[in-house]
């Protein structure tokens, strides 16, 4: 099934993709270029033709889509997953009607954070503490290797996984208390998230690494705020990103919603040219996709408006927009909000019409990659 899916993928990324993603020579098509830096969380375990959001995905040319288990607005239990053959049904009726083939991401780190869960059918995969516990190379290669099949089967290419954050806090509520981190050792880190990168692109699935610079030391759960970590983050989080970024390793970057005043005394790093353009382009070197955590989590709609975060993030150089649509609130026109906001501020100068197709350059070559680091296991 695997191999069905990636080898459908790559005739859709011939036909489509090749013809939609334009040279700059070509038609400006800033409706495009604008809907590929979005990625949108969204209700439904089937959506039938005409539904509202197939239309949005086609209409409004969204980039991707982000798939949850239960809908944390109204406590329900189910949101996007149901079963195997459900996702796979759901995942094929999504790419049919994107003019560009859809990113399809899901949070699988393995332990507490799974959105494939026992209950859905799935087995249960262990956490990165407990791997990092172990340092054994087999084991965790093996779990990234069925983590991998299972999504490159169930047509979800992006993982929002591994987490490359420093367990330097061990009472920190959303990293450490949760066994997300390999570890303190930056080196045992870097190993086994690079053995895990290496599963998922030969099972033909993308990887994102997190929370850049790092979420290791954070007090606060950026879920509910804006954690400040001015004095409490250090140079030594850097290091599993500057060795796996310096080999141009992982597809895409997540950014953390962390302030720092070293790195930037007005904006959170995810709304920080210094941090984004300075530390992880410029001194790291990355040449990727950089994505945002979810833009409606407190640590930023707390502080900023839709508008002005918008705005600052894409000009502190993020690519993709996430709205995971899933936190305290449901928004059903987010996706519509964000692509006229995006639209204003280039009408208006305020954002660069060049800036914009940057993202989309970088979006476009990535989407490209999926055709081609699938290999033979």
């Amino acid at each position: 099934m695997r191999l069905l899916v990636t080898i459908a993928f790559g005739l859709i990324l011939g036909s489509s993709l090749l013809s939609c993603l334009g040279t700059p020579e070509e038609e400006d098509r800033l409706d495009l270029w604008i809907g590929q830096m979005l990625m949108v969380g969204f209700r439904g375990t089937d959506l039938k033709q005409g539904d509202s959001f197939l239309q949005a995905v086609r209409d409004l040319h969204l980039g991707g889509v982000v798939l949850f288990d239960r809908d944390v607005p109204t406590q329900s239990p189910v949101r996007n997953i149901v079963s195997q053959q459900q996702i796979q049904k759901l995942t094929a009726q999504l790419q049919a009607v994107a003019e560009v083939p859809l990113l399809i991401a899901i949070d699988q780190e393995g332990g507490q954070i799974a959105r494939l869960k026992a209950r859905h059918g799935f087995s249960a995969t262990p956490s990165q503490a407990e791997l990092g516990r172990w340092d054994d190379q087999e084991r965790t290669r093996s779990s990234a290797r069925e983590v991998g099949k299972l999504l490159a089967s169930l047509g979800i290419n992006l993982n929002f996984a591994p987490v490359l954050d420093l367990a330097v806090n061990p009472d920190n509520p959303i990293i450490a208390a949760l066994e997300r981190s390999y570890g303190t050792d930056p080196d045992r880190v870097e190993r086994h998230a690079r053995w895990t990168i290496e599963e998922f692109h030969r099972a033909g699935v993308l990887s994102a690494v997190k929370h850049f610079p790092g979420h290791g030391a954070s007090k606060q759960d950026s879920h509910l705020g804006l954690p400040d970590v001015t004095h409490l983050w250090s140079e030594t989080e850097l290091e599993p990103f500057r060795s796996l970024l310096s080999e141009q390793l992982p597809d895409l970057v997540m950014m953390a919603h962390l302030y720092n005043a070293q790195w930037d005394e007005t904006y959170p790093a995810t709304l920080s040219s210094a941090v984004i353009t300075g530390m992880l382009r410029q001194q790291l070197g990355f040449e990727g996709v950089v994505v945002s955590d979810d833009m409606k989590m407190g640590a930023i709609a707390q502080n900023y408006s839709l508008e002005e975060s918008i705005e600052l993030a894409v000009k502190a150089g993020v690519d993709i927009l996430l709205f995971g649509n899933n936190s305290s609130s449901f928004d059903p026109q987010i996706a519509q909000k964000a692509v006229t906001i995006i639209r204003k501020l280039v009408e208006s100068g305020t954002l660069s019409r060049d800036r914009v197709q940057q993202s989309y350059q970088r979006i476009s070559d990535l989407k490209k990659k999926l055709n081609k680091i699938d290999v033979n296991n």
